[in-house]
């Protein structure tokens, strides 16, 4: 897992690159546009952006506003809430995955370091092949991630820091725990309630799904199952845990429509729309669409010619 410092290293490499970049451009002619230099100048600064967000995350998992104490009592609050939820447990998903060890260290692989790079990769897809809607995404992104934050300085233990429940910790059994790091503050081992990971997920799925117009986009909805699956086995998440990230997301989501319809300047889907025309010798004119209700006292301006 990508250490916090590193992040802020490549946040400012990129940000630097992106300074070059535009500085370096020739000017862009009225009516142009910007050419190859200004995508990868853009890329890069909404990369440098992802990779602050990203330190961030890494660097408020190191503080709480509540004694870590806590956190194991609250994790056992979970595990029995699910079980009054009639949630499947836990510990009997694990169970047939562990006698299979390169699956299980595949899994850990996959919790380790695919969620950063894909959310990524989703971001620089959506910037340079569908822009119109990547800024819409890039705020959900920043928006469950900061809640997300504020959440998780409550502290609550993952499941398998939870005795009694027979959860094994799959990274430490072959040595691929990313908080047996040292150097700098390691990720917050109480962060757990709720899963980043599933929300990323859920995110990327969500904007492949509703901007590709491929038939395969519907594959993209197995990606947070998926990953619903690796947090629970590896024993990092409860399915709550998940459960709770996607009620965030779905609230994000929901608080930027909202947002979107109270913007003002936004046309009214039910006002008669009326194009603009001009008639020869400068004279504006107006012609109404069809059903407007507005042809019998505009029926004496002049067509626009074809």
């Amino acid at each position: 897992m990508l250490s916090w410092q590193y992040a802020v290293a490549a946040a400012c490499g990129l940000a630097v690159a992106a300074a070059a970049i535009r500085v370096a451009r020739p000017a862009r002619r009225p009516g142009r546009p910007g050419g190859a230099r200004a995508l990868w100048g853009g890329v890069a600064l909404e990369s440098s952006l992802l990779f602050g967000l990203y330190a961030l995350w890494q660097f408020a998992g190191s503080f709480t506003v509540m004694s870590a104490a806590g956190a194991v009592p609250r994790a056992r609050w979970l595990w029995h809430a699910e079980r009054v939820l009639y949630l499947p447990s836990e510990t009997a998903l694990q169970r047939p995955f562990l006698p299979h060890p390169v699956l299980i260290q595949a899994l850990n692989l996959y919790y380790d370091i695919l969620h950063f790079p894909l959310l990524g990769a989703c971001l620089v897809w959506l910037y340079a092949r569908h822009r119109a809607s990547y800024p819409r995404v890039r705020t959900t992104v920043a928006l469950f991630t900061g809640v997300s934050l504020l959440i998780q300085l409550i502290p609550v233990a993952p499941p398998r820091l939870l005795p009694g429940t027979g959860m094994v910790d799959t990274a430490v059994r072959y040595g691929q725990s990313v908080y047996s790091w040292h150097g700098g503050l390691d990720a917050d081992e109480f962060s757990a309630m709720p899963s980043v990971h599933v929300g990323w997920a859920l995110i990327v799925a969500i904007a492949v799904i509703t901007v590709s117009r491929s038939r395969w986009r519907w594959l993209a909805a197995a990606y947070p199952v998926l990953t619903l699956l690796v947090v629970v086995v590896t024993a990092n998440h409860f399915w709550l845990d998940g459960i709770v990230a996607a009620f965030l997301v779905v609230l994000v989501l929901a608080a930027q429509r909202a947002a979107g319809r109270l913007r003002p300047g936004k046309p009214d889907d039910d006002e008669p729309q009326i194009t603009p025309y001009y008639r020869p010798g400068g004279l504006a004119g107006r012609v109404p669409e069809r059903g407007d209700g507005l042809g019998h006292e505009h029926a004496d301006l002049e067509q626009p010619r074809r």
